[in-house]
């Protein structure tokens, strides 16, 4: 009884404050999400596209790269369309059930793209410190087990995040003081103990980032080694060059991640949660595949084909 009172009282739809409280940055902001937004479907669907077209890019390393660009194109859109959309309208809400959605796919995502940066990393320390076994050691098999090893664990952990905020009782105002469904945002709008899903939230965020991060680093460390004890100056240069693109896009994402969930009384300032979770969801996805295809010839060299054959037939 007293459990059905709580449901009837619990709020069905939350108000999204997202940057209201600054009227005089919505215009700019919203052209700003907005090219950003068009800059990395393109671009991230570019990398798909030309991956498939070029021969030379049917690689490992171009395999994950082109799970990676995937992503990003999901991650971007699952939270960008409604920012932008809250940013022009004066009615800024979400249903219960589209905020928890938003929250999986979100989730699901994020920790999907943690592993993947870590397999690519495990792909680069492969290709440095044993290339002449390189495709033998990173099978099309290994491959495709790596990469669906990624979204399983991405996905089991959003199911089981998603499923402890779905057990909680949200009611009073519902506003949430951010653009989207981010955890803390949605924890703070909930009237029952939420202990249970914050320890959940913990432990899989200790696993996840601490298992993606301890791979990484063991990945690079001997990388290092490898490339330090190379006699060549043009080999350690070549091996270098390869990992250099890579470790710019974990230094970023992880980087935006520990400012997040790691820095003392970062969460009290919602702007900074809000200013870097935009970072974190609009600007990564962008980024991404500039840091790779600009410092590849192939890639560039493909995208000039396309332009100038596109070019051609629309000349003739």
């Amino acid at each position: 009884m007293a459990h059905a009172m709580i449901n009837q009282s619990s709020v069905t739809t939350f108000i999204l404050v997202g940057f209201s409280e600054y009227p005089h940055l919505e215009p700019p902001l919203f052209l700003m999400i907005m090219a950003v937004y068009t800059v990395t479907l393109v671009g991230n669907a570019g990398i798909i596209v030309v991956r498939r077209i070029n021969p030379k890019l049917h690689t490992p390393m171009y395999f994950f790269l082109g799970h990676l660009s995937f992503l990003d194109i999901c991650y971007s859109s699952v939270f960008t369309p409604k920012l932008l959309e809250i940013l022009v309208v004066e009615q800024r809400t979400i249903s219960l059930k589209g905020c928890m959605a938003q929250f999986f796919f979100g989730c699901a995502c994020v920790i999907t793209e943690m592993f993947m940066l870590a397999v690519m990393a495990y792909d680069r320390f492969v290709a440095v410190c044993n290339p002449l076994l390189y495709t033998v050691a990173m099978s099309h098999k290994l491959c495709a087990f790596l990469v669906a090893g990624s979204y399983m664990w991405g996905g089991l952990c959003a199911v089981i995040l998603t499923y402890t905020l779905s057990e909680l009782s949200y009611c009073g105002s519902g506003i949430i003081d951010h653009f989207g469904c981010e955890y803390s945002a949605i924890i703070s709008v909930s009237c029952s103990d939420s202990s249970f899903s914050q320890m959940a939230c913990l432990v899989i965020s200790i696993l996840s980032e601490g298992s993606s991060l301890l791979i990484t680093m063991a990945s690079y460390v001997f990388i290092v080694i490898t490339i330090i004890k190379m006699p060549a100056k043009g080999g350690l240069q070549k091996a270098f060059s390869t990992c250099t693109s890579h470790l710019t896009a974990i230094s970023i994402f992880h980087g935006i991640i520990l400012l997040l969930y790691c820095v003392p009384n970062a969460n009290s300032s919602r702007l900074l949660v809000k200013v870097a979770t935009v970072l974190y969801t609009v600007l990564i996805p962008m980024l991404n595949p500039l840091i790779y295809s600009l410092r590849n010839k192939d890639v560039k060299e493909t995208v000039k084909r396309l332009i100038s054959s596109k070019l051609q037939s629309h000349s003739i």
